[in-house]
């Protein structure tokens, strides 16, 4: 089959969260099980544009109401990603460093999705699948039905990946103009609430919606930021499936970011290899249990109870844990994390920031990983935690509880709890010191999830699926 998917982010290229990983993954997979997988996104200002080769694949002109504009859509030369890789080039609007936040995000990314569409349109044959990702396409499964440009694409199925519907793309009517000629009688299929509002759009028009693990697509039910009575009504045709982690990234005994690479026979000694260069370089206790955060520092990470429920911890248990933390986000949350290195040097760090090599060696030298998430769609972080042998620490939502078992159950291997609170933090810290001194168990629950197949394998193949049920 010949997929193609529509993201504004994928991995090494541009990422701002899981988004990007995922979609640098899928493909790939797609691709080595035989299929022709192909990702096109917008052209931003990175590294990875001014370190590779291109060639011009299509040059088109589209508008945008009354604005016309030429656009360019490059492709990169030498396949390096495992799939083909297209950029659309619009000078002004998408050649920007960053992704997101601008206040004409509603043009660019609509802009975007004429392109592909014009594109494809212009192909002397039909993809087997169009595959969007997130609100930045969601106006794509519209556009393909509705737009008399795009007629001749009416008949191509369209699959929407919902990564985290927190953020919808909305719109005010006042920018209809925005899509090229469409039929006024299917006005509908766009609006949500009184506005233009992309994911639902896509949620409506798409052929199929996923979403990435099962227990997110139940919660989106009862909270979705305002489209649960759409995710009840359109439920017939929405499906969980469990992202995967790229082991040729995120494999401890490979990985070129380690200075030790170890494997589950030799995690005990890989780990204390690791955990002795972080706490070298973060002036942390090695003989002591260490806790880490990975993420954005912003609410749905619940990045703002971090600050308390780690200096309750440190008053629960003086000199008994520590924490190092690796992040960035709002200025408040970022503030009071690093006040926290004044009271609790010794014993607690933090990089304000991101650093890839940085968070390799975190996963693979700490003992615990904290997740304590409001949102948290599939997770990445606590997989990749899993595979390097840290034990992952959730709060129960989402993909967190489809895929940790809490060590109070049956061969579980992680702690969960209930409520993203300094109360929940604190008792799961406890946890986590008391199950520490049990050397025997906290080994046997290191080699027992870096055994866990989170590849994937069994990802792409309930994709395809899905594709081959559209055909």
């Amino acid at each position: 089959m010949e997929i193609i998917h529509v993201s504004a982010e994928c991995y090494p290229v541009a990422k701002a969260g899981g988004l990007g990983d995922v979609v640098g993954a899928l493909p790939k997979y797609q691709t080595k099980m035989g299929h022709n997988a192909k990702v096109i996104m917008p052209m931003y200002k990175t590294k990875f544009l001014y370190k590779h080769e291109w060639l011009v694949d299509f040059k088109g002109r589209a508008n945008l109401g009354s604005w016309w504009f030429d656009f360019t859509i490059i492709k990169e030369k030498h396949n390096l990603l495992g799939f083909d890789l297209y950029l659309v080039d619009i000078n002004g609007l998408l050649d920007r460093e960053k992704i997101y936040g601008y206040d004409d995000d509603p043009q660019r990314f609509t802009a975007f999705q004429i392109c592909v569409l014009t594109w494809l349109s212009h192909w002397q044959h039909k993809p087997d699948v169009v595959h969007c990702h997130d609100h930045h396409t969601g106006l794509i499964p519209f556009m393909m039905k509705y737009c008399y440009p795009f007629s001749m694409l009416a008949s191509v199925p369209s699959v929407i990946t919902i990564h985290n519907a927190q953020y919808q793309g909305w719109m005010g009517w006042d920018k209809s103009y925005f899509i090229p000629a469409w039929d006024s009688w299917k006005a509908g299929m766009l609006e949500w609430k009184g506005t233009i509002n992309p994911l639902a759009s896509g949620i409506k028009c798409a052929w199929k919606v996923t979403t990435v693990s099962w227990s997110y697509l139940q919660e989106l039910r009862v909270n979705s930021n305002g489209l649960e009575a759409l995710f009840e009504y359109e439920k017939g045709k929405c499906v969980g499936i469990l992202n995967g982690i790229d082991d040729d990234v995120w494999d401890p005994a490979t990985d070129t970011y380690l200075n030790h690479n170890y494997s589950v026979e030799t995690v005990t000694e890989g780990k204390e290899a690791n955990k002795k260069i972080l706490c070298d370089r973060f002036n942390l206790d090695a003989d002591k249990p260490l806790i880490i955060f990975i993420g954005r520092l912003v609410g749905e990470k619940a990045a703002d109870v971090l600050p308390d429920a780690i200096m309750s911890s440190m008053y629960a248990f003086p000199k008994q844990v520590n924490f190092l933390i690796l992040g960035s986000g709002e200025t408040h949350v970022e503030w009071q994390l690093s006040q926290l290195t004044h009271s609790f040097a010794g014993n607690y760090n933090v990089m304000i920031g991101y650093d890839e090599k940085l968070s390799h060696t975190m996963y693979a030298g700490a003992d615990f990983l904290l997740m304590p998430s409001r949102v948290e769609p599939c997770g990445l972080n606590q997989m990749y935690s899993m595979k390097y042998g840290t034990v992952p620490m959730v709060r129960s939502t989402g993909g967190l509880i489809d895929t940790v078992k809490d060590m109070g159950e049956w061969q579980g291997w992680g702690i969960r709890f209930n409520h993203a609170s300094v109360g929940d933090i604190t008792h799961s810290v406890w946890r986590a010191i008391e199950v520490y001194k049990d050397g025997t168990h906290f080994n046997w629950m290191r080699q027992h999830m870096m055994q866990i197949d989170n590849s994937w394998e069994n990802s792409v193949q309930q994709y395809l699926n899905i594709y081959q049920s559209l055909q």
